[in-house]
């Protein structure tokens, strides 16, 4: 092995800025090393791996998001179906409020949406923003995973002529929302 250069009076490796770019928290060496990590990058036999070494599936990240949010903003169905089954809690909200729904939604992965809302997932709950899981769907046009959530929130509304021109309830078009629900 070569010896160490010398700048100005001490070995490179002593200089600041000698090695920019390499250093690295310990907070974000545990999400590397971590369950977050391996959801994040649809990982799954490392996240099996963890989970049988006894990492909790629901174990939050220094800013509060589990491995299911991760998996599931970014789309990674078998990682979700895993935590789940693993018993990952699909109701576990961020600082923000945010649920795994949420995120999903956000990201238009319905498939992923209807997999939470089969574990029980509440897609009536709000963020901090007050947003659910369909304002945020709705947000990025997800049609599909808007016409979902309305469905399991029990949101649906029927549509039809008003009798009078004049009801209150009645749209701009002429239309009048029957049923509809508020959160």
């Amino acid at each position: 092995m070569a010896a160490p250069r010398r700048c100005a009076e001490r070995p490179c490796c002593s200089c600041p800025g000698a090695v920019p770019g390499v250093q690295q928290t310990l907070e974000e060496m545990d999400f590397e090393r971590g369950i977050w990590s391996a959801a994040l990058n649809g990982d799954l036999s490392r996240v099996k791996y963890l989970i049988l070494k006894a990492t909790d599936p629901s174990q939050p990240d220094s800013a509060g998001y589990t491995a299911l949010h991760y998996a599931s903003r970014n789309g990674h169905y078998a990682v979700c179906q895993f935590l789940l089954e693993s018993g990952a809690k699909c109701n576990a909200q961020t600082h923000g409020g945010a649920t795994a729904l949420h995120r999903a939604s956000y990201c238009g992965h319905t498939e992923i949406a209807r997999l939470l809302l089969s574990h029980g997932s509440n897609p009536r709950l709000v963020d901090n923003d007050g947003m659910t899981s369909l304002h945020k769907a709705a947000e990025k046009g997800h049609v599909d995973t808007c016409s979902l959530l309305i469905h399991a929130a029990g949101w649906e509304t029927k549509v039809r002529r008003p009798r009078k021109s004049s009801s209150l309830a009645t749209g701009s078009k002429g239309v009048e929302f029957v049923g509809a629900e508020s959160a």
